[in-house]
């Protein structure tokens, strides 16, 4: 584990927004493996109760079943807590063009609602998931903070409104927050299922059914996929980061660039099958290319990642296999 040397005070409490989802209840599970406590807050419309049944017998975890559009229980999620992993939202581009109504309140209202109740329970570090797609129509690469183009959808309207809104609360208000551009994340406990499920378990649930996947697009377009262990290392450091950090976005992934078709083949090849691809419509409001320059988060954060995409797949190929 690239996170076993951190440290965090004895009896330190983390709240993790979201927490049931797959980003969340990793963290979960990470934090207790520290030997720490967390609160873990979801109202299960996307998360999912089986993803933390595992920590319900451990008496340093708690579960809250609740809404961030609900400020009280926002402020109640709070109390006592002294990092707050602000992960609830929904995600899929193209939902959020169907739904845009929604994304507004869930995404920007409910962050919005934590951001208020972590200033007012004098939380020592808010860390917050932001996204890649707040990089839109730019074309540079690799991503780089502070070169952005026109957003795409309005999931990443609402994910650079919260970086701007977290920017206001450490500048006026003495909350530390900290937002980390996650790239393409991907390992155990991510759902395969549904229309808008992540394309990486998808093939592979698929692929172990026998079933052609189907690719959007050419398959040519390429992702900074980004292993969950290093998505755990981040969140851990940016709540050690010094007040640098404060009020800043950072690109998290490993800095690398892969072709979806190239992964179909790899993950065919790792399964042993021989299934050709379909190929579908482009998405709409998806970026061709996506691909991070990381090295503010290594000057700020000090985050070395350590799970390259090649070790990540087969660690998530061998996890999809034993529990699918």
């Amino acid at each position: 584990m690239s996170y076993s040397n951190i440290n965090f005070p004895e009896n330190s409490l983390f709240l993790v927004t979201g927490g049931a989802g797959f980003i969340g209840s990793n963290l979960c599970e990470a934090i207790l493996n520290l030997g720490c406590k967390v609160r873990c807050l979801d109202d299960l419309s996307t998360g999912k109760q089986s993803n933390v049944d595992m920590f319900a017998d451990n008496e340093r975890y708690e579960f809250i079943k609740g809404d961030i559009k609900d400020f009280d229980i926002c402020m109640k999620a709070c109390e006592g807590v002294d990092y707050v992993l602000h992960q609830a939202a929904w995600g899929s581009v193209p939902r959020s063009i169907e739904m845009p109504l929604f994304y507004c309140k869930n995404n920007i209202d409910g962050t919005l609602n934590m951001l208020e109740a972590a200033r007012q329970n004098k939380v020592k570090k808010f860390v917050y998931a932001s996204s890649s797609s707040v990089y839109g129509d730019e074309p540079a690469l690799p991503k780089k903070e502070g070169v952005e183009g026109n957003l795409l959808s309005p999931y990443a309207l609402t994910k650079l409104c919260n970086e701007e809104w977290a920017k206001q609360y450490s500048m006026h208000y003495n909350l530390p927050t900290v937002g980390l551009r996650y790239f393409n994340v991907f390992g155990r406990r991510q759902d395969p299922d549904g229309a808008y499920a992540a394309v990486i378990p998808k093939f592979i649930k698929l692929l172990l059914n026998g079933i052609a996947p189907t690719i959007n697009g050419d398959g040519k377009q390429s992702r900074d996929f980004t292993y969950i262990e290093n998505v755990i290392e981040a969140n851990f450091k940016a709540c050690l980061a010094d007040d640098r950090a404060n009020g800043k976005a950072f690109n998290i992934a490993y800095g690398g660039r892969e072709y979806l078709i190239d992964i179909y083949y790899e993950i065919t090849k790792a399964l042993d099958v021989q299934i050709e691809p379909n190929f579908g419509p482009d998405r709409a409001g998806d970026i061709k290319h996506s691909n991070a320059d990381i090295s503010k988060a290594r000057e700020f954060l000090g985050y070395d990642p350590s799970y390259d995409f090649a070790t990540g797949l087969k660690n998530a190929i061998d996890w999809y296999k034993n529990n699918l």
